[in-house]
């Protein structure tokens, strides 16, 4: 048997990047997916596709706005109904390059309401059930910028921030559910450095415009900066330690941040 044969992943965000790496390490263990995201028909259908190509037993797809509350309550019931999610993984997330001076009132509540409160309305509607069941795993996608702040980020390091302090408390609260045996409800938070996504790319162009448009001078130029290793990571090792903390093994590991980082919260 898989390790994760019956037992359903809410991944946020999951159409692309770092939420789909970790859905397809999930449903390569044979849990079944609530794939999420705001994309087209086309692209959702492909990651669907590609969820059940690595082993996914059933895929549902979710396209709920992380900055709507009913919205969120609404798709939080329709998972109940299909049997409730046993792993949540909070990965949907949006982020504005901006001064504090530049940075207005839409770009903060934005940012703070996909990167945060998203994270706050799944976790206070999942958690109650993966304590009824003794088993239950948060997994957080935070960043770096959870840890140490950058110039320009100050909407997106605060909503971070946020989630880290948010996940110790929900490791607290439900420290004591379940056993040993069971697996227990664990909350935890990943942190990873520049890595290979989407999200990014802004930040590559205005870096690479330095050197007349050159991405790779763009991104080694970033790296240098922040990564000692001055190594990008891919989201597929992202999904890797996901699939770990989601072991039953992993019962006291709860309440943590992990980097990966190469290095750069180290200094």
């Amino acid at each position: 048997m898989k390790q994760l044969d019956g037992k359903t992943a809410l991944v946020t965000g999951s159409v692309q990047g770092i939420g789909l790496a970790i859905a397809e390490a999930l449903a390569g263990a044979g849990a079944r997916i609530a794939l999420h995201g705001l994309t087209t028909p086309d692209e959702a259908q492909s990651a669907a596709d590609s969820l059940r190509q690595a082993g996914a037993p059933e895929v549902r797809f979710f396209d709920s706005d992380m900055r709507d509350v009913d919205a969120i309550v609404a798709m939080m019931g329709e998972v109940a109904e299909w049997g409730g999610a046993d792993i949540l993984v909070n990965n949907a997330g949006i982020q504005k390059t901006v001064s504090l001076a530049e940075a207005d009132a839409a770009t903060w509540d934005a940012i703070l309401a996909v990167n945060l409160s998203g994270a706050f309305h799944t976790m206070r509607l999942a958690m109650p059930l993966m304590a009824q069941r003794g088993y239950g795993r948060v997994i957080n996608i935070a960043s770096v910028h959870g840890l140490v702040a950058s110039v320009n980020k100050a909407p997106y390091v605060a909503s971070k921030f946020g989630l880290v302090g948010m996940s110790k408390v929900a490791a607290l609260e439900y420290a004591q559910a379940g056993t040993k045996r069971q697996g227990g409800v664990t909350v935890n938070c990943i942190a990873p450095g520049w890595t290979e996504t989407a999200i990014i790319e802004p930040q590559v162009q205005a870096r690479a415009s330095q050197f007349g448009g050159d991405r790779d001078k763009g991104i080694a130029d970033l790296l240098a900066e922040k990564q000692p290793t001055r190594r990008t990571s891919d989201p597929s090792e992202i999904g890797s330690l996901a699939l770990w903390l989601c072991d039953p093994i992993a019962h006291n590991v709860t309440g943590t941040t992990i980097p990966i980082d190469g290095g750069w919260t180290a200094q």
